[in-house]
């Protein structure tokens, strides 16, 4: 656990992880080198209803999941746990690069993709990412995501009659806005603003509040819809 007080600097606590794979040497390895990169691995479990309940139980920061799991699959995991979990964040680690299995998870509420071929250091970077709620994938499939949000951006959305007006956002959050929707990290935002990650992350809440979003897919969808990526 060498790396712990690292992990913790920002936190005042190691990031608490949850592992969840149906092939014990896989998963055991993966915990394993996530718990000797610093992280807290609470829990880990081998199909989908057992995965709920014990992410239910210990609440963990982050869920690294895999997608083909019996009893139910990984995206319905996602879903329920995600709804359920406001602060939980989801990496997915799969060994399918399929393009659909990538645009269901993220529709499910996870924060990244990764493939099993990724290194440890790999893994353990995205983990971090993931803690803070910017999006990792796998070399590739990031412009398949953007690609995405823009072709649902595309469909009109349906408009309810008595629609209230849109909520103001401050020029700040505005910006902030603009870049989330132009793919960049949060890390890349507050360098490119020159304000800290944690303001950063503010921002976004904020945003997400006043515009009763749940999570960053649907930010980058409204922003989208709203031209904000061309400008």
């Amino acid at each position: 656990m060498s790396g712990a007080h690292e992990e913790g600097a920002g936190q005042q606590r190691p990031v608490r992880v949850m592992v969840v794979d149906d092939h014990p040497m896989w998963r055991d390895a993966v915990a394993r080198d996530l718990a000797e990169s610093g992280f807290d691995v609470v829990a880990t479990a081998g199909d989908g209803p057992q995965a709920v309940r014990r992410a239910g139980a210990v609440t963990p920061d982050v869920l690294v999941l895999d997608l083909n799991l019996p009893g139910m699959p990984g995206v319905q995991v996602c879903k329920e746990l995600v709804g359920s979990q406001p602060g939980l964040r989801v990496l997915v680690l799969s060994a399918s690069g399929e393009h659909a299995d990538v645009l269901e998870a993220v529709k499910s509420g996870a924060t990244g993709y990764l493939l099993k071929s990724a290194s440890t250091q790999e893994l353990t970077d995205a983990v971090r990412s993931t803690a803070v709620g910017d999006p990792v994938f796998t070399p590739g499939l990031a412009g398949l995501v953007l690609g995405e949000y823009r072709r649902l951006a595309s469909e009109p959305a349906p408009v309810a009659s008595n629609e209230p007006k849109a909520p103001e956002l401050t020029d700040r959050e505005t910006e902030v806005l603009r870049l989330v929707a132009k793919g960049l990290s949060y890390k890349q935002i507050a360098e490119r603003l020159v304000i800290s990650h944690r303001t950063v992350q503010n921002h976004v809440q904020n945003t997400l509040g006043k515009l009763q979003l749940h999570n960053r897919v649907e930010l980058v969808r409204y922003a989208i819809e709203r031209g904000l990526d061309d400008v």
